[in-house]
């Protein structure tokens, strides 16, 4: 825990501090060091999903881009997304904690066990989209997960065995139609050049 950690407004503050230099540097890659030393604070990463979510920045990640690598945030432009309000309610998430058994619904760790890809910090749970907000996802209990610090953050892209192609496409032909668009046009917006690609052959 850094110094600036220890002060109650520090969040507030780093979180101004990463909204000016987002907006100043519109268009550029920014990487995680960057974004933490103009932070000040550990928990830098928690601010950005609050501009994102909150502010409406329209923030893109490597989920977002192909073009981006882990670590690596973007501001697209300065056209406000729809925000959301960072309020789930406490019935809401003691619901959809209960329905995941307090487990992570990516990799599988519990509540309060020594996560192995976090330093040996014990597991600390959030609550997560399944269909994400700028995508139109809602904040009801079918759209909300169970998902730990470390793949909310993104990290276990780098670490946790991704799922085979096969495996992925069993689920795909499962899905429901609207599920399977929702998903094509998901692609669609991450990998625009390769789709263009495959609509020409």
């Amino acid at each position: 825990m850094t110094k600036s950690d220890n002060n109650p407004t520090s969040g507030a503050g780093a979180r101004s501090k990463l909204r000016s230099h987002f907006l100043n540097n519109i268009g550029k890659v920014l990487d995680s060091n960057e974004l933490r030393e103009v932070a000040g604070i550990s928990e830098w990463a928690r601010r950005v999903r609050e501009l994102r979510n909150e502010e409406g920045l329209n923030i893109l990640t490597h989920n977002d881009r192909s073009d981006l690598k882990p670590g690596q945030y973007i501001l697209n432009d300065n056209k406000p997304l729809p925000a959301f309000e960072r309020g789930i309610s406490k019935e809401t998430r003691a619901l959809v904690l209960d329905r995941n058994g307090f487990t992570c619904q990516m990799c599988g760790v519990a509540a309060g066990e020594v996560h192995p890809y976090d330093g040996g910090r014990k597991t600390r749970l959030h609550i997560g989209h399944i269909i994400d907000k700028s995508m139109g996802g809602s904040d009801e209990p079918s759209n909300l997960r169970a998902i730990c610090s470390v793949c909310n953050e993104g990290a276990s892209n780098l670490t946790l065995n991704r799922p085979e192609a096969i495996k992925l496409l069993v689920q795909v032909r499962r899905a429901q139609g609207k599920d399977q668009l929702d998903l094509l046009k998901w692609l669609i917006g991450k990998f625009p050049n390769q789709a263009k690609e495959f609509s020409q052959e």
